[in-house]
């Protein structure tokens, strides 16, 4: 027996897919504080025909917000008049909860005005489903924040609502407001202030809800801040220092997939989740390399280095020696936290030869530092030689599904010299092999299907088999919102009310749930085989875990004799099958779903697999 060492099965939180901002990340406003190089009214809307300008601020409510919404009332207007948005596509309204929202504003020039806001919740035609009113004065001409709880009277089926502030248009003829930083927070996950959406998070990281998401995988690491998300350029790349602390002094930044990020979810958010999710945090840093293809020449690199240095730091650093600790120790986590992991740039077989200088000098540097890190080289594998020698490596693979089956045996050839791997990102992407990343009509999947599951599915296979090197791994991208995306097909499918699991994310599952302590030797499958299965024995319950996955077009029988003397005669089979292109979509969200059911076995038996279906056995055997 060989004990395992692999965890599964938790990717970034990409930035693409509008996965962070409008996906995981709870708040509810797009383009909530104008976060914007050009600034623009992307998501707002006036009332009434009022008029409504993004302006830049003469006093801005901070330095790194430095734009405001700007409200004129014309002459010869009544009624309530002022602004909408329309959230991230949509905004789920639920009666069972209270929102909170908040802006700030104020009067360029003081007024004898005197009014009040309305703040409410309603639907695209009108029907208010909550509202509050805030007493305003013209002598306010500095900043100041409104806050104000909304709890809806009714939960309307359609998204298709908008956030409101509006004030009598009679009384307040020929002013100007402004207006910044606005949020509107649901109930987030585990109550987190600045949190995360309660559905998508459930899916990803928990098991009880009925409506599956991110906890609901049982994951065990956490990678972040997601790959191509470090930086599309020196300029744009994510550097932690500006996601940390009040929201108002986060700048956000333009992402790498056309949208700008707000940075709201940043890295002590990131640090919270693993924490509260007790998940093994991977931690990336950007490396000299950006997506727009430049590398930094060498005797560029000591300030970056340095940041690098600080982010670490800001994670595990003493407060009492560091700037970067202290500054953890003052926003409430005076403890370091836990990390072992740090990722040396992204997909840097794109840049192999800087990879070369960048990799020794940060690796150089960062263990002279941080002396108990592990550092994970993200170029080929010993391609370029590197020094010092990576003790781990990041492999990314997007492919077909004959690729992964064909492949579901790469690692049992693989040499064991120390060196671990951790497979960062994989997922059938396409049918078609010369168009790996071309269209739908090219047969780029938009959705996982069931084909591109079992191949995926025999491939890890082949990683719990060897996990005596490959210590982690982890499908991508993870998160999609319907509405606006870069990039198919992603683990979990979402729009602004509702979750949609794949047959990806439930492969996914059906292993992450059903982890061994120790593998059990078996026959290996052959060459070209369409059957694979790797089989474990979790001690604490004296259960053995047969894993399989069927690629082929037909069911296909095998035959089992387990090494134990006392096997129970029950047990448990919980299989996901389909057609080969059955999926999960928002048009048919529980298509293909795992299915239980009791089966006889013993020491020696036999079970049939049906057609392209990913297959769990537990035997209880001592």
């Amino acid at each position: 027996m060989v004990k395992i060492i692999f965890e599964c099965f938790q990717n970034d939180i990409y930035p693409l897919a509008q996965s962070g901002d409008g996906g995981i990340y709870a708040e509810l406003l797009q383009n909530r504080a104008f976060q914007q190089v050009t600034p623009t009214l992307f998501g707002w809307a006036p009332i009434n025909g009022t008029s409504i300008n993004v302006i830049a601020d003469p006093i801005p409510l901070s330095d790194a917000l430095p734009n405001s919404l700007e409200l004129t009332i014309p002459s010869n207007f009544s009624g309530q008049i002022g602004f909408g948005n329309v959230g991230y596509w949509g905004i789920n309204v639920n009666a069972s909860w209270t929102y909170n929202a908040s802006f700030y504003y104020k009067f360029p020039s003081a007024s004898k005005f005197s009014g009040k806001f309305i703040v409410m919740l309603q639907s695209s035609v009108g029907a208010i489903y909550a509202n509050a009113s805030v007493p305003i004065s013209g002598s306010t001409t500095t900043w100041k924040q409104v806050i104000v709880y909304l709890t809806p009277s009714s939960s309307p089926v359609s998204t298709t609502n908008i956030f409101t502030v509006t004030v009598d248009g009679a009384s307040a003829i020929g002013e100007t407001i402004n207006f910044a930083m606005f949020s509107l927070f649901p109930p987030t996950f585990k109550g987190r202030a600045n949190g995360l959406r309660m559905d998508i998070a459930q899916a990803c990281f928990h098991l009880e809800l009925k409506q599956h998401t991110l906890y609901d995988m049982n994951p065990s690491f956490f990678r972040f801040p997601g790959g191509n998300n470090l930086g599309q350029s020196f300029s744009t790349r994510w550097q932690w220092n500006a996601t940390v602390g009040n929201l108002l002094d986060r700048p956000g930044r333009m992402g790498d997939w056309g949208y700008v990020n707000t940075d709201g979810l940043g890295l002590l958010e990131y640090m919270n989740l693993c924490e509260d999710m007790e998940m093994e945090p991977i931690m990336a840093v950007w490396a000299g390399y950006s997506l727009d293809g430049a590398s930094l020449p060498e005797n560029d690199l000591a300030p970056y280095i340095q940041q690098a240095i600080d982010q670490i730091d800001f994670v595990i650093g003493d407060p009492i020696v560091t700037q970067p600790g202290a500054l953890r120790a003052s926003l409430g986590h005076s403890e370091p936290f836990h990390l072992q992991y740090i990722e040396i740039g992204n997909e840097d077989f794109f840049a192999s030869e800087s990879y070369i200088y960048r990799w020794r000098d940060f690796v150089g540097n960062l263990t002279a530092t941080f002396p108990q890190l592990k550092f994970i080289a993200t170029s080929y594998p010993f391609d370029p030689i590197l020094d010092p020698i990576p003790k781990q490596y990041d492999n990314h693979v997007y492919q077909t599904p004959g690729w992964f089956t064909e492949n579901a045996l790469y690692y049992d050839s693989v040499e064991r010299d120390g060196t671990y791997y951790f497979e960062g990102e994989y997922a059938v992407v396409s049918t078609n092999a010369s168009d790996i990343f071309g269209t739908p009509t090219d047969g780029r999947l938009i959705y996982p299907n069931m084909q591109g599951s079992t191949a995926e599915a025999a491939f890890m296979t082949g990683l719990e088999r060897n996990s005596d090197i490959v210590f982690a791994a982890s499908y991508a991208p993870l998160l999609m919102n319907i509405a606006n995306y870069q990039w198919t097909p992603n683990l979990i499918s979402f729009d602004a009310s509702h979750v949609y699991p794949s047959t990806s994310f439930y492969t996914q599952q059906l292993f992450s749930l059903n982890r061994g302590t120790e593998y059990l030797p078996s026959t290996l499958p052959g060459s070209g085989s369409t059957l694979h299965w790797s089989v474990t024995h979790d001690s604490p319950t004296n259960t053995v875990i047969i894993k399989i996955a069927n690629t082929a077009i037909e069911a296909e029988e095998m035959s089992f004799e387990l090494p134990f003397n006392d096997v129970h005669r029950a047990a448990t089979a919980t299989v996901l099958s389909g057609s080969a292109t059955a999926s999960n979509s928002p048009e048919a969200p529980d298509a293909v779903k795992p299915v239980t059911s009791t089966i006889t076995t013993g020491k020696r038996f036999t079970y049939i697999a049906p057609a392209y279906s990913v297959n769990v056995l537990r035997v209880v055997a001592k």
